[in-house]
């Protein structure tokens, strides 16, 4: 029994989108996948239809621009089993010395787009008592994060967002889960060379985590004994403690 249908995926194009995109087909998902880049889509579309002889809608969308949102935000409207945010982006430097359009930027993708698309979604999951939202968040926001301000600010709020979202929808049939990554080896995208390989999970691996996470109704998962470590140590050592450790790791004294 396939338990989501249909699938939902933004940043399907590569790296942990495109492994979303693999483990659901494999699982039976029919899918849509949302993405800027439409040739990477489409060649995406071709080999899991291929393969495992599923539905692939594709949606090319510009989720930093409001048009690029009304597009998905309509098709989610519409009906969706499986709400995968994904995509996202960082921005690396002093924030005072970086231009702030870009980080503007950094939070409609990592933000508005993730609630937008929620309240696109939720309210047809809630009425028809079956559902699921998965929120792509980082260890990143559960510390200050020095040379990457907006990144780690704006995964705190999807942490938070989804763990609040999880206690209005409990009981409504709809499993909402976030996911909190340490850094992924990515082919496509490259993320987490120069990275120690012991810290280095597998893209393939997060996804697992994720969806079997939000199947059985389990709000948050930190894929990776490590990366569980350290993200119960981010979120239990005292705020000024861990200030004081990430400075120095970033070089600031």
């Amino acid at each position: 029994m396939v338990l989501y249908r249909t699938a939902l995926i933004t940043g399907a194009s590569s790296g942990i989108g495109a492994a979303f995109a693999r483990e659901l087909a494999e699982r039976g998902s029919d899918l849509v996948v949302v993405a800027r880049r439409a040739g990477r889509l489409r060649q995406l579309a071709r080999e899991l239809g291929s393969e495992y002889g599923i539905a692939v809608e594709v949606l090319t969308a510009d989720l930093t621009e409001p048009s690029g949102v009304a597009r998905v935000e309509e098709r989610a409207a519409a009906g969706v089993d499986l709400l995968i945010n994904n995509a996202g982006m960082g921005t690396n430097g002093h924030f005072a010395n970086l231009p702030v359009d870009g980080e503007e930027r950094e939070v409609r993708l990592n933000v508005l787009a993730v609630l937008r698309l929620t309240a696109a979604a939720l309210p047809g999951m809630i009425a028809r008592r079956h559902g699921g939202i998965v929120n792509v968040s980082s260890v990143a926001g559960f510390q200050a994060l020095p040379g990457s301000a907006t990144y780690a600010a704006s995964k705190a709020f999807v942490t938070s967002f989804t763990e609040s979202l999880a206690g209005e929808t409990h009981g409504t049939g709809v499993h909402v889960t976030v996911v909190a990554p340490g850094f992924t080896r990515t082919t496509m995208s490259g993320e987490g060379a120069g990275v120690p390989g012991f810290l280095l999970l597998d893209a393939d691996r997060v996804v697992r985590a994720a969806l079997d996470a939000v199947e059985r109704g389990s709000v948050l998962v930190v894929p990776g004994s490590q990366w569980k470590a350290i993200g119960l140590a981010t979120r239990h050592l005292p705020r000024p403690l861990l200030r004081a450790m990430t400075r120095r790791l970033n070089g600031a004294g």
